[in-house]
């Protein structure tokens, strides 16, 4: 147990062979139970585990086996589903590949105890994880965190790709774990799902090590993938949150908002359009119903921002 609370530390893997063995010797001795989730992986991942786990397998140490890949996403949830099983109170994500140094576990836990919902790494708030991070990985990740700030609502975080995370069995209970998404994009997809739960999420200065492992991610179709879903994602959480769930004004100032950028965008095009196609020179009249939409629009979606962080718990 861990400050009387009882800890699951779930382990995604996928063809982890070469690593899952030390992930779950290297396990802090406060856990109660390690889930090893073997998503389908063509090579020993398995065997490795039960290895490693020894006389503890099906004790402290449970081994679940997908026989169809359901992703990364999928692999945690059925892992933070055995935790519930099992009686946790906090529940770990440690993954297979052992990017995520199980010394600073206790931190992720820390801030559980503190009374937040939801704890994840931040390897921007470590110097020496930005410096050995991959300058692709980098910029990747500065341009999804951004993305992920809108679409979630926690606009206080950073890094939201890390995952290394530890949750509450009680937030776990307050969303649907089924309707989260299974991919790559399971921990933005999670933070969205807090947020209209209205849960507490914390950044932890964790760093990261890069060794031998590889990232299954690949950029041509997870940049479209994330672009799509973390877009969904923001307007369904505007309107899930501020309207269905308790109606607010500021879906008033983003409903309103959008419309009249909208509208001073379309007449702005319909103006250049006529301006090169056709010699029309613009009347004062359509320049103002171009120009006064488009400020009007552009100050209410500010405005809705500004709400939209204040509204987010800390």
């Amino acid at each position: 147990m861990y400050k009387k609370n009882k800890v699951c530390i779930v382990v995604p893997a996928h063809n982890e062979e070469e690593f899952v063995g030390g992930v779950i010797k290297t396990v802090p001795a406060y856990a109660d139970w390690v889930v090893v989730v073997d998503d389908a992986s063509t090579d020993g991942t398995s065997n490795a585990a039960a290895k490693a786990a020894g006389k503890r397998l099906d004790k402290k140490v449970f081994i679940l086996k997908h026989e169809k890949n359901q992703g990364v996403g999928g692999a945690i949830i059925a892992g933070h589903k055995k935790a519930l099983e099992l009686g946790a109170d906090f529940s770990v994500v440690m993954a297979g590949d052992g990017q995520m140094p199980s010394e600073h576990a206790h931190k992720l836990l820390d801030a559980l105890v503190e009374g937040y919902d939801y704890a994840k790494g931040n390897r921007f708030l470590s110097k020496s994880s930005i410096q050995a991070m991959p300058l692709l990985r980098l910029l990747g990740n500065i341009i999804l965190t951004f993305l992920t700030k809108a679409a979630s609502g926690y606009w206080q975080i950073f890094d939201p790709q890390n995952g290394f995370t530890a949750i509450r069995a009680s937030a776990l209970r307050a969303i649907n774990l089924d309707s989260v998404s299974k991919g790559y994009l399971f921990e933005n997809d999670m933070l969205v799902k807090l947020n209209i739960a209205g849960l507490r999420v914390k950044d932890v200065a964790i760093p990261s090590s890069y060794g031998s492992e590889k990232s299954g991610i690949k950029l041509r179709r997870f940049a479209p993938a994330a672009a799509f879903l973390l877009g969904k994602s923001f307007f369904k959480r505007i309107f899930e949150k501020y309207v269905i769930r308790d109606f607010h004004p500021i879906a008033l100032f983003f409903i309103f908002g959008l419309l009249l950028l909208t509208l001073g965008l379309a007449t702005g095009a319909w103006i250049l359009w006529n301006k090169f196609f056709h010699a029309l020179s613009p009347s004062v009249g359509s320049v103002l119903l171009c120009l006064l939409p488009s400020i009007v629009g552009v100050q209410l979606l500010l405005t809705a921002l500004i709400l939209d962080v204040l509204e987010t718990k800390r």
